[in-house]
């Protein structure tokens, strides 16, 4: 693809309300303080992420020192008819270009005492880019080669992408996404060959939206500042970074009951129709609800396809019918224990 199309695949990402979600500070904090100590003296780059706004750049710089980083890069994307809600007092640049904010000593300039305003003038490190901080670009992909760990929340639109770039690079990765992406025909063969897997936070989220959002009636509200706010009952982290939790056996406490986990008219797996009804004693084939991912032990479980159109992938096994009747796409699983 050429870079004028990307450039204009990515305004129109931007300029879309649906992409447009800005990640609280409180969910990053929650979600990083499980994975401090595989940030000692590692480079990190949030590549979405303006450093004027962006409560990613906030929080490594707030954190930097107690992370033990050895080196912070923002670059953010930008565009003349757009513009973020301020994060940093009086300070909110507008310019067609991108910028860059590029430290390896927090101590020197932020001690504290002075607001992250006066740091980010004082300590000389936010930069113009050249171009207008597409994270695709030679530029920014110069900045991701440098990287060890990349922390953003991408335009959802472009989160298979953002992951490509992420894998090609061979980097470590703590990034938000709507969990439709998991079957992704770029995403889903990297969940089922445990490269990837899911954060802790998977489900609620709440997001900060532009001030020109339109109204919705349900997941939506304004906040006593006039701050308009959406929520999504089906955000997550996905990362490569080991964390406890995809280590810990889903239990299983339903026997196999051909009654309740009856077969699918065209394919010999049992169709189950929520996690707590997987049987403990059966060894076939389960289609089980996409949310497995999150539950996903490599040790207890092995993902053997989807069932969706049956046509999507090669991983796209068949189209899921229960008694003549279409059932919503299914992660098709066998148990390694029994």
């Amino acid at each position: 693809m050429e870079m004028s199309n990307k450039n204009t695949n990515l305004h129109r990402a931007k300029r879309s309300k649906d992409d447009e979600f800005y990640t609280t500070y409180e969910t990053i904090e929650k979600e990083l303080a499980h994975y401090v100590e595989q940030f000692k003296n590692k480079t990190v780059l949030c590549n979405c992420d303006n450093p004027f706004t962006s409560n990613f750049s906030k929080y490594f710089i707030c954190n930097f020192n107690v992370l033990g980083l050895k080196r912070l890069i923002c670059t953010s994307f930008s565009q003349s008819d757009y513009e973020q809600p301020s994060l940093f007092d009086n300070l909110n640049p507008i310019s067609q270009k991108g910028f860059v904010f590029d430290i390896s000593n927090i101590s020197e300039f932020y001690d504290g005492q002075k607001t992250l305003s006066d740091f980010l003038v004082s300590s000389n490190s936010v930069k113009e880019l050249k171009g207008n901080g597409d994270f695709r670009s030679e530029e920014c992909i110069n900045y991701l080669k440098q990287c060890d760990i990349v922390v953003t929340n991408p335009p959802f639109s472009l989160f298979k992408e953002m992951v490509s770039e992420i894998m090609k690079y061979d980097k470590k990765f703590l990034i938000i996404g709507n969990q439709n992406a998991l079957t992704y025909k770029e995403i889903f063969p990297l969940v089922q060959n445990n490269i990837v897997w899911t954060g802790y936070q998977f489900g609620e989220m709440k997001f900060r939206v532009p001030a020109d959002s339109e109204p919705r009636s349900t997941r939506y509200w304004v906040d006593e500042t006039g701050q308009k706010w959406r929520s999504l009952g089906n955000a997550m982290w996905l990362t490569n970074l080991d964390n406890k939790r995809r280590h810990e056996n889903l239990k299983l406490t339903q026997r196999f009951n051909p009654v309740i986990h009856q077969k699918y008219d065209n394919f010999n797996a049992i169709h189950v129709r929520n996690i707590t009804e997987i049987p403990f004693d059966y060894s076939g084939i389960m289609g089980v609800p996409i949310t497995i991912i999150n539950r996903y032990n490599s040790e207890q479980f092995e993902i053997i396809g989807e069932a969706n159109h049956g046509s999507d992938s090669k991983y796209d096994i068949f189209k899921p019918i229960l008694n003549g009747r279409e059932i919503f796409k299914r992660i098709l699983i066998r148990n390694k224990t029994v």
